[in-house]
């Protein structure tokens, strides 16, 4: 007897809009079904281990040897800021700016900066003085930032999502084990270091 099912394999009807309303799922199902919240096996250590997914305790290791996957710890942090190195002569802080957002117009008379846009998308602005920023550049991912000695300069998060970057101070901007929550929080301690 002829079988009309037959040149039809399992995933090909699972797939049909017939199936899925029926259902009332999408395939794969499971994904979206109430007792495996997705994405909760992105965070179990095999998948982590699979796919190479490197979590680090977010803290200043400065001034030890020490290596870091920086792409997936800056994606990790979601503090404003946050010392990861703190050396003698150079720290690596990793920033989250919330969307609309900026860093906050700031100048470094005596060191130069490296920043380096991990996820999201802003504006950056430089110049002279702070009345002057006459130099202005959209970047997103992958963008590096080079702001030089006595530049006044932000980065305004410009996205729909949280900037994620790292900057590097050369010599070091900030207090080894430097921990800012919030944008107001570094504010507060600058402040404080000013009196």
């Amino acid at each position: 007897m002829f079988n009309v099912c037959e040149p039809y394999t399992y995933s090909y009807w699972i797939n049909t809009p017939m199936y899925n309303i029926y259902r009332g799922y999408t395939y794969p199902y499971w994904v979206n079904a109430p007792m495996y919240p997705y994405p909760f096996w992105t965070n179990t250590p095999i998948y982590n281990s699979y796919f190479k997914r490197q979590t680090t305790k977010l803290k200043d290791y400065g001034a030890e040897p020490f290596t870091v996957n920086i792409d997936e710890a800056t994606k990790q942090n979601n503090t404003f800021r946050t010392a990861l190195w703190t050396g003698n002569n150079l720290q690596v802080t990793l920033m989250s700016i919330d969307v609309g957002d900026d860093i906050g117009l700031e100048v470094h008379p005596t060191g130069d900066q490296f920043i380096r846009i991990e996820e999201g998308q802003g504006l950056v602005k430089m110049g002279e003085n702070k009345d002057k920023l006459d130099f202005e550049r959209e970047v997103h991912d992958d963008y590096a930032i080079m702001i030089p000695a006595g530049k006044w300069h932000n980065v305004i998060n410009t996205g729909d999502k949280p900037l994620k970057l790292y900057a590097i101070y050369a010599p070091p901007e900030h207090p080894h084990g430097t921990v800012h929550k919030t944008k107001a929080d570094a504010e507060a301690a600058e402040h404080n270091s000013e009196h």
